[in-house]
C-alpha cells in the first residue's frame, strides 16, 4: 500500500517533468533485466559498485542491446572487496560517476517492466541512490524471477529447500548457462534467461515490484 501511494504522488510531481514519461502505462512488447554488485547486503548502507542490464524482446535476450555500468570505486569498497567482486582497481578507477551511471540508466529501460533475480534488493540499492537525485523511486512494473520459479516448485513439492533456491541452482534445474556469475550484466543475461525458460512452461506471472 505505501508503495503504491508513493508511486501515485510520484507521478503526481514529475507528470510534466523532465522524466514524466517514465510514469507512462508501457505499451511495448520488451522487459529489462537487471543486476547490481554491491559493497555489502544490507540495503540501507550497501553502495554499488556495477549495474548490468538487458533487454528481453519475445523469446529473445537481446544482448547486443545491454547496459555494462561499473562505477567509480565507492569509499566503502576495500581491496578485499574489489577481489570478491571479480574487478580490477582501474576498473573502478576509471568507472563513471554514480550520477551519469544513473542517467544512463533511466534512459535504458525506461518505463519498461523490469526482470530480477531477488528484484526487491536490487530495486532498494538503486532507488536509494535515484530518489534524492531525482525525486522518486523506479515506477517500472516488476517481476521477481526468485519468486516466480518458487511458486513453480511449490506445485511440486511441499515445501523448497533453501539450497534448491540459489541462484546457480536454479539455473542449473532450468538448464540455463550461468553467464559471468557475480558480474552484474552476466546475472542479469542469466536472470533473463531462467525467466524465459519458466514463461516456455507456461507461467509468466507479473507482478508490481
Amino acid at each position: 500500500m505505501f508503495r503504491a501511494l508513493r508511486r501515485a504522488n510520484d507521478r503526481r510531481r514529475h507528470a510534466g517533468g523532465e522524466y514524466g514519461w517514465l510514469f507512462h502505462p508501457y505499451t511495448g512488447d520488451e522487459l529489462v533485466a537487471i543486476d547490481c554488485e554491491t559493497t555489502g547486503v544490507d540495503t540501507r548502507t550497501a553502495e554499488p559498485v556495477s549495474i548490468g542490464a538487458v533487454k528481453v524482446r519475445g523469446d529473445r535476450v537481446l544482448t547486443s542491446e545491454s547496459l555494462d555500468l561499473r562505477l567509480q570505486r565507492p569509499a566503502t569498497l576495500t581491496g578485499d572487496s574489489i577481489r570478491v567482486h571479480g574487478l580490477r582497481g582501474i576498473d573502478l578507477d576509471d568507472g563513471e560517476s554514480l550520477d551519469e551511471a544513473l542517467v544512463k540508466l533511466l534512459d535504458f529501460i525506461g518505463n519498461r517492466p523490469l526482470l530480477g533475480w531477488r528484484l526487491d534488493f536490487d530495486l532498494a540499492i538503486l532507488n536509494r541512490q535515484i530518489r534524492p537525485r531525482f525525486g522518486f523511486d523506479l515506477p517500472n512494473t516488476g517481476i521477481d524471477v526468485a519468486q516466480l520459479y518458487h511458486r513453480q516448485l511449490r506445485r511440486s513439492v511441499m515445501e523448497p529447500e533453501p539450497r534448491a533456491q540459489r541462484f546457480e541452482t536454479v539455473a542449473a534445474a532450468l538448464d540455463v548457462p550461468v553467464m559471468g556469475r557475480n558480474t552484474a550484466l552476466g546475472d542479469a543475461v542469466t536472470t533473463a534467461l531462467m525467466y524465459l525458460r519458466l514463461e516456455r512452461a507456461g507461467m509468466p506471472e507479473r507482478q508490481e515490484a
